[in-house]
């Protein structure tokens, strides 16, 4: 087993295949075209990255961008897309800020580590109802509908759709008379959406998108302007929609690469395409650990993702070997988490589906010599 070539303008490169959970994977198609560009940007004598923010050539890419994420998630003219920075991790607070009114209670569902950290940043500005706790339940899993405590005026509803580390995805959206404010992070893109069923959707790029760097926000324009004259404008979602993600300098060149990622989603046949892809590649994922007793997965199978699948084997010494000759053969990046160990082989929109079989073959190698 060897790991993937590509042959870019006469030099060969080894590409490994890179199971890590962020930032992770881009498709080479991307890197390649980045790299074709990257001292001359279509014929301007420099790089985009050195360009203005405000010039045509930056301006294309943005629009094109905007109207990429548009059209691939059937956006609704009443959500705006907004190009932040900060990472979701800035949104844990921002979205109280803007979203949570002076005496109102926001609801959250506690399914794991990053639903934990956004509850803890949320509670430090305010009132926070937990309306489902299973954040720390073995296997792991996501909340069920049946068992929402709901706060009556809440001024949202808060889910992680898809826990990177536990490996747990939410399959049914839940539902609630408050905004629904959903963190997708790790499966931005994966699968069709209705977006009006939500509130306010937002990702950290690095994961399915492109490079760290840049958040992807889609909300709705009437949310945006419930802030308080109280926040910063900076931290203002209604700002960066008067003023198209341009309020200050966005991160140019991540931007310029979502462009690529999108344009090579909708190359590669849209959501539709791409969501039976990564049910494939999972699939075949799944079904390699539910034959063997040497793998256990370690979610539910009703909440097992299709970005992330984690499991164990039967020693951590073990777990330390197959990790080891795992990446001497260029699968990379399947450690677990530290906060949980295992594996964790994170197999994004851009994992060729021959990653996932060179897994499953080195697996069944792996069990044979050591089980």
């Amino acid at each position: 087993m060897t790991p993937y070539i590509t042959k870019p303008k006469g030099i060969f490169m080894n590409r490994i295949y890179n199971f890590s959970a962020g930032p992770a994977t881009l498709p080479t198609d991307v890197l390649l075209e980045a790299q074709s560009e990257l001292l001359d940007y279509q014929g301007s004598g420099m790089s985009i990255m050195e360009m203005s923010h405000r010039g045509k050539y930056y301006d294309a890419v943005h629009q094109e961008a905007l109207a990429n994420f548009r059209e691939l998630l059937e956006v609704p003219e009443e959500y705006a897309i907004l190009f932040l920075q900060g990472g979701a991790t800035t949104q844990f607070s921002q979205i109280p800020m803007n979203l949570r009114g002076e005496g109102q209670v926001a609801d959250y569902i506690n399914a794991g580590a990053w639903s934990k950290k956004a509850i803890k940043e949320a509670k430090i500005l305010g009132e926070v109802n937990i309306a489902a706790d299973c954040g720390s339940e073995i296997p792991t899993r996501q909340a069920t509908q049946e068992e929402l405590n709901l706060t009556p005026g809440a001024a949202y509803l808060h889910c992680c759709s898809n826990e990177t580390i536990s490996g747990a995805q939410i399959k049914e959206f839940p539902k609630s008379d408050a905004p629904l404010v959903c963190d997708m992070s790790s499966d931005i893109l994966s699968r069709r959406l209705k977006i009006s069923d939500f509130g306010m959707i937002y990702a950290g790029a690095q994961k399915n998108l492109g490079p760290a760097g840049v958040t992807l926000v889609i909300i709705r324009k009437d949310l945006a302007e419930r802030v308080s004259d109280k926040v910063p404008e900076m931290l203002r979602y209604s700002t960066h929609i008067a003023n198209d993600s341009l309020f200050n300098t966005p991160p140019t060149f991540g931007i310029y690469l979502l462009c690529l990622v999108t344009r090579w989603l909708k190359q590669h046949g849209g959501l539709e395409a791409m969501e039976a892809l990564n049910d494939r590649k999972s699939g075949k994922l799944y079904a390699a650990i539910d034959a063997s007793d040497f793998y256990s997965g370690t979610a539910v199978k009703e909440f097992r993702s299709t970005m992330n699948v984690t499991y164990r084997l039967p020693t951590e010494e073990l777990e330390k070997k197959f990790i080891a000759e795992a990446t001497a053969k260029g699968l990379d990046g399947l450690k677990g988490h530290r906060s949980v160990g295992g594996i964790r082989a994170s197999i994004y929109n851009a994992m060729p589906e021959a990653g996932v079989d060179a897994l499953i073959a080195f697996m069944q190698e792996f069990e044979a010599a050591n089980a």
